[in-house]
């Protein structure tokens, strides 16, 4: 069987992320008549279209984002490889990219990179902050290496290490007549009280299942983008929220006039790594997730 070169993975996979045949052929450092024809022979290797050329504008073809999702992903597995077979490379030292979701990055991140790039001087952590579904999805197209997030959630094929609790707390407004945070009673909250984010923000969804929030008539129709305007929103008295515990103590809480309560039944999120199954990294990422379970 004649297989795709390396060189061919790379260039489709530069193509496919710049989008522009002169750019994609830059950013390998050769000529945009040589990258074209490294393409089309890629294609007629694989026997398929895998780039619209009818305009101007380079269309990847369906078959082909599914080809370049792949191709990152042998790429990593060969940087793995060589990484392995060279046997002299410290741990958790090189290249490292990590997706992390909004609701734990600005918490749990201050706390713990100093101490990591302490330990590990050669590690070269590149972060990119989003939303579950998509850091999931950047995940298995091979553009991240691990991810940091909260469960529960629908993940497939991948590995996870739980690193600790995150517990909920009731969120007010320090004078608020919305609800007595002392002797808190789901039962007691007015209509339209609580305010939590959009959609897509699996806090939400956690806050909802963790607080065993009954019925959609307590949650407030407004909701925030942020954490930030979260916040802003509760100082502002316009209802209650459940933030995670990891936020006590944070800089967006500080200055503001809302204050946390410990709830009596047990409702929290675990925080979790998670990672390709059967990646060769898979024993430095379980190293990273016991080194944040003793520095957070």
């Amino acid at each position: 069987m004649n297989l795709p070169t390396i060189k061919q993975l790379r260039y489709f996979v530069a193509l496919e992320e710049k989008g522009h045949f002169g750019k994609a052929a830059e950013a390998c450092f050769v000529s945009q008549s040589a990258f074209s024809v490294a393409i089309r022979e890629f294609e007629s290797q694989l026997d398929v279209q895998l780039v619209d050329r009818t305009n101007r504008n380079v269309t990847i073809t369906a078959v082909g984002r599914e080809v370049a999702g792949m191709a990152r992903l042998v790429l990593k597995d060969l940087e793995s490889l060589t990484e392995v077979a060279r046997g002299n490379r410290a741990p958790l030292s090189g290249r490292l990219e990590l997706g992390v979701i909004p609701t734990i990055a600005p918490f749990l991140l201050p706390r713990i990179l100093p101490a990591l790039r302490k330990a590990f001087p050669s590690l070269q952590l590149y972060l990119r902050e989003d939303v579950t579904r998509r850091i999931y999805q950047q995940l298995m197209d091979g553009e991240l290496d691990v991810i940091l997030l909260a469960l529960p959630c629908d993940l497939r094929n991948v590995e996870t290490m739980i690193l600790f609790r995150d517990r909920f707390l009731l969120a007010c407004q320090e004078s608020t007549r919305l609800v007595d945070p002392h002797h808190y009673r789901y039962e007691d909250l007015q209509g339209e009280s609580i305010l939590l984010l959009d959609d897509g923000h699996c806090l939400r969804d956690h806050a909802l299942s963790a607080c065993r929030i009954r019925g959609l008539d307590k949650v407030s129709r407004f909701s925030a983008s942020s954490l930030l305007t979260l916040i802003e929103m509760v100082d502002a008295d316009l209802g209650v929220t459940f933030l995670p515990e990891i936020a006590q103590g944070s800089p967006l809480l500080i200055g503001t006039g809302v204050k946390t309560y410990t709830l009596e039944e047990a409702s929290y999120r675990e925080i979790a790594l998670a990672w390709r199954q059967g990646s060769a990294r898979s024993e430095e990422f379980s190293q990273l997730g016991t080194f944040i379970q003793s520095t957070r």
